[in-house]
């Protein structure tokens, strides 16, 4: 049985991980444990644990306790982030660290911990759920694409030299998904009607998720045409930007 560990574990795309996993032993991990228990309570293989992830020490002990317990995490999916899509002067300082501490130094954290323990026993998998907003920038997502740009750098990194121990980094950039995530992100719904066109079903994503479970999988960006749209804007970033400027700038 694999031990697996997500993170956002309340969150419309965990969900379906967690319908798609009936035979691990799960670790979840998220904000209320009342939300947990009315969504896994009848699990028999889900630890639940609230948590703030953003508190560094808390992680420390949480990690530390987990491989007391258990010995080994064999996958941690990083799934926990939110985001704001606002105008770059109407982000408040608070909405700045606030969404680098969940969306970007509590992956990083986690990873660090679970990451060098994983190399010890010179096996693992970490999947990152990052966003195709950390490859592409649009108009309105300054500092939700900086969160997302720094994650997918520090993937990067980490899969270079986690490698040579046997374990596996993977990014997971997925276009917007229909779930909860927009009632924050886009409260008024401008930017979900904009990108009608690249919706995601969370069922989907998570099927294709567990699909690469254990896979030295470099990354998997999703929808086809997004990723389309992230080699395009690779290669010809001027036109890129005009084409992007028309299509996406929303509200």
């Amino acid at each position: 049985m694999r031990t697996i560990l997500i993170t956002g574990a309340s969150g419309g795309l965990a969900q379906e991980m967690v319908k798609g996993l009936p035979d691990d032993q799960l670790i979840l991990l998220g904000r209320s444990q009342k939300k947990l228990a009315n969504l896994y309570g009848n699990h028999p293989h889900a630890e639940l644990i609230e948590i703030d992830i953003t508190d560094d020490s808390a992680l420390e002990t949480l990690v530390a306790n987990l491989y007391l317990r258990y010995g080994k995490i064999d996958v941690l999916i990083n799934n926990a982030g939110y985001g704001i899509f606002e105008d770059f002067d109407q982000i408040s300082d608070k909405d700045l660290h606030q969404m680098f501490e969940v969306n970007t130094f509590a992956l990083m954290n986690l990873s660090r911990r679970i990451g060098a323990r994983m190399k010890e026993k010179r096996q693992g998998h970490i999947i990152n759920i990052v966003s195709m907003a950390g490859l592409i920038a649009t108009a309105k997502s300054s500092l939700y694409s900086a969160t997302k740009f720094a994650a997918i750098g520090f993937s990067n990194a980490l899969r270079l030299e986690l490698l040579p121990y046997g374990v596996y980094v993977t990014t997971v950039n997925p276009g917007p998904i229909r779930t909860a995530f927009f009632d924050q992100a886009d409260p008024d719904g401008a930017y979900l009607q904009s990108v009608e066109r690249f919706l995601l079903e969370p069922d989907k994503v998570a099927k294709k998720i567990i699909g690469i479970i254990g896979k030295n999988k470099r990354e998997l960006n999703l929808p086809m045409l997004l990723n389309l749209a992230h080699k395009f804007y690779t290669l010809f970033p001027k036109l890129a930007d005009k084409l992007a400027g028309g299509i996406f700038h929303y509200k």
